[in-house]
């Protein structure tokens, strides 16, 4: 039985029973018998207020009909006898057999765990992080980028086509200052020692100066029209920019394990927005408006007064037309289906407006802003230096990696084996950087959250720490053992914390196809909080290994099978998992 199947199985009995019952010819066209977990369970697994519903619909007394329904429905071989609680609320219990039965079936699916392939596997395209090029990633890249990364794991696990898209900002104003100061005040030594900060210095130093400087700002404009215009000596200059910028972005991905299937940056459609704008001219969907070109969208209330501007007066373009050029690409050529942007909410308008003005182009893809929130310090104001800068990404990864490694040298003195040096350096990158994924994909992501180094990093609580422990405690009952899992003939769901596991081992397949439909890694997150929640209490109350024949082969494949979904679940998010704590 697959494990996925116990709502729909029980929705599907819950229908038949209403077909069968005193209102199947009063049944509306649009009657589902939705069932969801149980908000208690002690009164059920799984219940439903379908009959309260109809009930309030068909002006009938709803625990009387919900009374009716129980009657009626057929949970041989899926669940004991329902129940109706409250005002008509019908609550299932999965029958021990059948929760044992998912749980071997699990172990007997390594590769996916229960978890059923999307019925239409999609192409879906995903634009996340895009840091700017000669500027370091800062903290608030930490939101797109983990975020964006966890989706593309989970919709590829599902079996959906994913192609990952970098979309740097690689081609803007600020080059004009980056060319100047690389020109005239660049310090090689530097640039190879961390070419991002130098970079970023020599953009600092001329846009001071440009500030009390007139005919400065002016020379850097020129520098900058010289580059769009193709001159050799700042499209050199440039391209190395690019390069070593990317050498340095990619140190930071390499340590949060991202990867990218495109870094296709603004650069890339600069030729593709002149012939785009003529286009858009052409068919009428944009118009000249004060010299500039406009897309109107006087039919939509929420636009109405919000024109996008994609050509200036004096010939530039802007954000929206690249983006257009991008939609244009990604659907055409990369053959989307569907696009998902990762940004921060304050783009909302900007999305609103040229997702609106692709579908005046005939787009069909669908297309999706998915927004987070902000990371806040603990004066829960924006993150920020002691100086009043932005934090950047690269020192909280590795200040993350080495407040975790003195956690780990702590615990190394209560181990009757410590560590090695390279142990500890493993597994306090693991920790480091898993407790920062987990920090933040453990939030809802529209929420602004507290950056707090000791809750990240706390071994109790909701946090990437516990989860790996979790993890390395299944791993150190076969340790103890002395080898791993030999298979059980049949698993034994008799204890009330072997049913209380293997129920929620059963949830796996039904919580991670959830992600997807709001786009919410915090429900894979805080489900894997209540799996080792459940296994603690599982590990506490039920002896494995002082336990002895069916009831310890049992009691292993019920530590194996959580091994399999905490270290799965995590992977999912991003996190690796020590096999040592």
């Amino acid at each position: 039985m697959n494990s996925s199947l116990f709502p729909s199985l029980l929705e599907a009995r819950l229908r038949a029973a209403f077909d069968r019952s005193s209102v199947a010819s009063d049944l509306p066209e649009d009657f589902s018998t939705p069932v969801m977990p149980a908000a208690d369970t002690r009164f059920g697994d799984y219940q439903s207020n379908a009959a309260m519903v109809l009930a309030k619909r068909l002006k009938r007394n709803p625990r009387e009909l919900a009374t009716e329904i129980v009657g009626l429905i057929d949970l041989e071989g899926l669940a004991k006898p329902a129940e109706v609680a409250g005002p008509g609320f019908i609550n299932f219990w999965i029958s021990e057999k059948s929760l044992a039965t998912t749980v071997e079936t699990l172990l007997g699916d390594d590769a996916r765990l229960g978890v059923p392939p999307a019925d239409e596997p999609h192409t879906i395209v995903i634009d996340f992080s895009a840091p700017n090029v000669a500027k370091p990633m800062h903290v608030g890249h930490i939101r797109s980028t983990i975020i964006g990364d966890s989706l593309a794991r989970i919709a590829r696990f599902l079996g959906h086509s994913v192609i990952t898209d970098n979309h740097i900002g690689d081609w803007g104003t600020q080059f004009g200052m980056v060319l100047y100061g690389w020109k005239n005040f660049l310090d090689e030594a530097a640039l190879e020692a961390d070419p991002v900060k130098e970079l970023l210095r020599l953009y600092r130093h001329v846009n001071g100066l440009a500030k009390a400087d007139e005919a400065l700002l002016d020379a850097c404009k020129q520098e900058l029209v010289k580059l769009q215009g193709g001159d050799a000596e700042n499209l050199s200059i440039w391209t190395r920019c690019v390069e070593v910028s990317k050498q340095g972005l990619q140190r930071i991905y390499d340590l949060l394990d991202v990867k990218f299937d495109h870094w296709l940056g603004e650069s890339f459609y600069n030729d593709k927005l002149a012939p785009l704008v003529d286009g858009l001219i052409a068919s009428g969907i944009a118009e000249e408006s004060d010299g500039a070109i406009c897309i109107f969208f006087r039919e939509d209330g929420r636009l109405a007064d919000k024109p996008a501007l994609i050509r200036k007066s004096d010939g530039g373009f802007l954000y929206a037309t690249t983006d257009l050029a991008t939609i244009e690409y990604r659907v055409n050529e990369l053959k989307a289906d569907e696009v998902w942007y990762v940004v921060g909410a304050p783009q909302q308008l900007h999305f609103d407006q040229i997702f609106a003005a692709a579908q005046k182009q005939g787009v069909t893809a669908t297309l999706a802003f998915i927004p987070f929130g902000s990371i806040l310090g603990k004066d829960k104001k924006m993150l920020r230096t002691r100086s009043g800068d932005t934090v950047q990404l690269a020192d909280v990864l590795d200040e993350a990696i080495e407040r975790a490694g003195k956690v780990i040298e702590e615990k190394n003195a209560e181990r009757d084996t410590a560590f090695s040096a390279e142990e500890t350096a493993e597994i306090a990158r693991i920790i480091g950087i898993g407790s920062v994924k987990y920090a933040e994909l453990s939030q809802h992501r529209m929420t602004d959250y507290i950056f707090d180094w000791d809750t990240m990093l706390a071994l109790k609580g909701n946090t990437a720490p516990y989860l790996i422990n979790a993890y390395v405690r299944t791993r150190s009952i076969f340790r103890k053992r002395g080898e791993g899992f030999g298979g059980a003939e049949r698993i034994l769901v008799e204890a009330p914390q072997e049913r209380s596991l293997a129920l929620k081992l059963a949830q796996f397949a039904e919580i991670v196809p959830q992600v997807l439909s709001d786009f919410r890694p915090n429900l894979l997150a805080n489900y894997l909080y209540e799996l080792a929640n459940t296994f603690h209490a599982f590990y506490e109350n039920c002896p494995v290994l002082k336990s002895e024949g069916d009831v310890q082969a049992s009691r292993l494949a019920l530590c194996e099978a959580t091994s399999r979904v905490l270290r799965k679940g995590l992977e999912l998010l991003g996190i690796q998992v020590a096999e040592q704590m």
